[in-house]
């Protein structure tokens, strides 16, 4: 349990998250961050030479990834080391966690966490293969060839949910109406002139040759509907996820700063403390990888000596609708208690940020509670899950 890593009150950001090949399909997802990052340093007046050590999160290499975290550091303006950290649709949660400890260790004072993917346009790597007849070689297409075939299984990520879904007995019924609730929940952060996403959104700002492109909200929601959901049909055949119920690729980034107990006080924009307690992880049993958050929730809880019911907001990583469904099963949670004002089913999965939005999604609603305790749990490659304790003041 972690006693002295917290999170300035407003030391975070998310970008946008655009549909995959939309806006962001040609913007290096490295730079764009480091350029976003630089801004939202400056707009909220913080000192980035504050900043000790650069943690970059993100999974789909990009030109100049070789560099990693050293590069991101230059690109926001400070000459400090990093570290580049990947762990799939977990790599946020991993690297606050990652972060977190080494302040907690008395390593550095202040570390920067800046989330990033563009899985849009995603590379195509050429392994060379000696033994290969004629000198043909093998390829890979980093992100779509991996979503599909897990090398320890042999099996896509769908076909992981299926199986949840399948020997958890959930109905269609309930995996529609879910969905359309998660998109109901969406929308309420876009009331009052999106009031909730301008809490901790920042605009990207794309420079072209004349002139310079802003984009102000997501970009690829789609308008759901119950009619509209019950007329789609699986995507297997005889199988339970529609379209409806899966999230889309997408491309984003966010930022998270982790600081002791004096400095984020003193970076804060209200004194609101915000403590990193614990983290937790989880491994379920092959080609089942949406039933792996419950257990990784259980161990973050158990590690701070708290129950179920000591929290206030639980944020849950939906690719596809029955990562929600288990955890309410196996959690023993009310659908209403998990996800509100959106998730990753609606507004698209860039990996490396998804969790990181996630998680100042739930600080931000405990604020507006009062305060509370916060989960943020999310699957992974591998049947793995990572979740990570807050406790907002």
């Amino acid at each position: 349990m972690f006693t002295n890593a917290f999170i300035p009150y407003r030391g975070y950001y998310s970008t946008p998250f655009c549909k995959w090949q939309g806006s962001l399909q040609n913007e290096n997802s490295i730079r764009l961050a480091g350029a976003t990052s630089r801004r939202f340093f400056a707009e909220r007046d913080l000192d980035v030479n504050n900043v000790d050590f650069v943690y970059l999160g993100h999974t789909i290499v990009q030109q100049g990834s070789f560099f990693g975290a050293s590069w991101a550091a230059h690109l926001l303006g400070i000459n400090v080391p990093g570290m580049f950290v990947s762990h799939a649709c977990a790599t946020s949660t991993n690297t606050v966690f990652t972060a977190a400890a080494a302040v907690e260790a008395g390593m550095m004072d202040t570390a920067y966490c800046m989330l990033t993917d563009r899985i849009s346009n995603g590379p195509h790597i050429v392994w060379p293969n000696p033994k290969g007849p004629g000198g043909e070689v093998l390829s890979e297409n980093v992100n779509m060839d991996n979503i599909n075939c897990d090398p320890s299984t042999g099996q896509g990520t769908l076909a992981t949910a299926e199986n949840v879904a399948k020997e958890f007995g959930f109905t269609r019924a309930e995996g529609d109406d879910l969905t359309l609730l998660r998109y109901e929940q969406y929308k309420d952060s876009l009331k009052d002139d999106r009031a909730f996403q301008k809490r901790y959104m920042i605009d990207v700002e794309i420079r072209q040759k004349k002139n310079t492109v802003v984009i102000r909200g997501d970009e690829g929601v789609t308008n759901t509907t119950a009619e509209g959901l019950a007329a789609l049909k699986p995507v297997l055949e005889g199988g339970y996820h529609t379209y409806g119920m899966q999230t889309h690729p997408a491309d984003g980034a966010a930022g998270i700063i982790i600081t002791t107990k004096e400095r984020a006080k003193a970076m804060s924009s209200e004194d609101i403390p915000i403590q990193i307690l614990s983290y937790g992880f989880n491994r379920t049993k092959p080609v089942f990888m949406p039933a792996a958050p419950a257990g990784a929730v259980k161990m973050a809880l158990a590690k701070a000596g708290l129950s179920i019911d000591d929290v206030s907001v639980f944020k849950n990583h939906t690719p596809f609708i029955a990562n929600d469904l288990h955890l309410s099963k196996e959690l023993n949670l009310p659908w209403e208690r998990v996800n509100n004002y959106g998730t990753s089913l609606v507004y698209g999965h860039p990996q490396g940020p998804t969790m990181a939005r996630m998680l100042i999604e739930g600080i931000e609603e405990a604020v507006l509670k009062g305060g509370g305790y916060v989960s943020a749990s999310g699957c992974c490659a591998g049947d793995s899950a990572a979740a990570l304790l807050i406790k907002v003041g």
